[in-house]
């Protein structure tokens, strides 16, 4: 075991122990040609409950790896071309521009531009554009069941899960939470028809045919029953409903607000440092 690195810990963690708020002397741990690592420098990775030996080892791991990495650098700085370290400068110069300038929008965006998108403004996008919504693939508003193959009241079940009142599905949920596997109206909204072959872990062959032809299926095998009760449809290529788009919907509108916000944030800058002489065109 280093003694050095014992006898360092102990101080510092006697110089810790003694006032942790005032600034204790630095103390150097490893040097690598004139570059010193400090303990200060590495970081609180010492647990209360570590004994010492481990508080030591894992502080040598971090002096073995902070050497290595170092090494590595000066060496690179002494074999890398003037144009390659310049290059690698403009890069790192080029990075800090772009994070500075993007923290900035952001903070203008947050304190100056309306995030606010009301129902009615996106009820009117899409009422605008909606024949640029067509789907991709075909959807549904679904009820999908999966009972053990011996669950009792099957017959029950399955007119529970046809039915459209209220009351009914009330009756079927409640029984569900008793028996099924698994029990998912999938809140009630609009799903890509595959969210349903995954829950029969089978993919249905031909979903436009399904779709025309079934409001109601039911598949099993040996263990379980599966039910797939179909409350409502749409086909790929025809118009995506507005509820689907919704969410969609409010991203195009919030991106092209934030699109117009920056533009008019850069010209309204540049405007300014033209009428103060800031700015020259020669």
């Amino acid at each position: 075991m280093n003694k050095t690195i014992i006898i360092i810990l102990t101080i510092c963690l006697s110089v810790s122990c003694k006032d942790n708020n005032s600034a204790a002397r630095r103390i150097p741990v490893a040097e690598i040609n004139k570059k010193v690592l400090y303990y200060d420098e590495i970081p609180p990775l010492i647990q209360r409950d570590l004994n010492a030996a481990d508080s030591v080892a894992i502080i040598q791991n971090y002096i073995n790896k902070w050497a290595k990495r170092e090494l590595l650098l000066q060496k690179a700085e002494e074999n890398l071309s003037q144009a390659v370290k310049s290059d690698i400068t403009s890069q790192l110069e080029e990075t800090r521009t772009n994070l500075l300038i993007f923290q900035y929008q952001r903070q203008m965006m947050l304190e100056k531009m309306d995030t606010v998108i009301s129902e009615v403004e996106l009820e009117n996008y899409y009422k605008k554009n909606e024949k640029s919504f067509l789907l991709t693939s075909n959807i549904v508003k679904a009820l999908f069941i999966k009972l053990p193959a011996e669950s009792p009241g099957m017959d029950n079940v399955r007119k529970l899960a046809r039915s459209d009142n209220q009351g009914d599905l009330q009756q079927l949920e409640s029984y569900c939470y008793q028996f099924a596997e698994k029990f998912d109206d999938f809140n009630e909204e609009w799903i890509p028809m595959s969210r349903l072959s995954v829950e029969l872990q089978n993919d249905i062959a031909n979903e436009e045919n399904f779709l025309k032809r079934n409001t109601f299926f039911e598949t099993g095998d040996s263990a379980s029953v599966y039910l797939i009760a179909i409350r409502d449809y749409r086909l790929r290529g025809t118009t995506a409903p507005y509820e689907y788009m919704k969410e969609d919907i409010r991203r195009l509108i919030w991106n092209s607000r934030r699109f117009e916000f920056i533009q008019s944030l850069e010209n309204g800058i540049y405007n300014d440092a033209l009428k103060k002489n800031s700015f020259k065109i020669y």
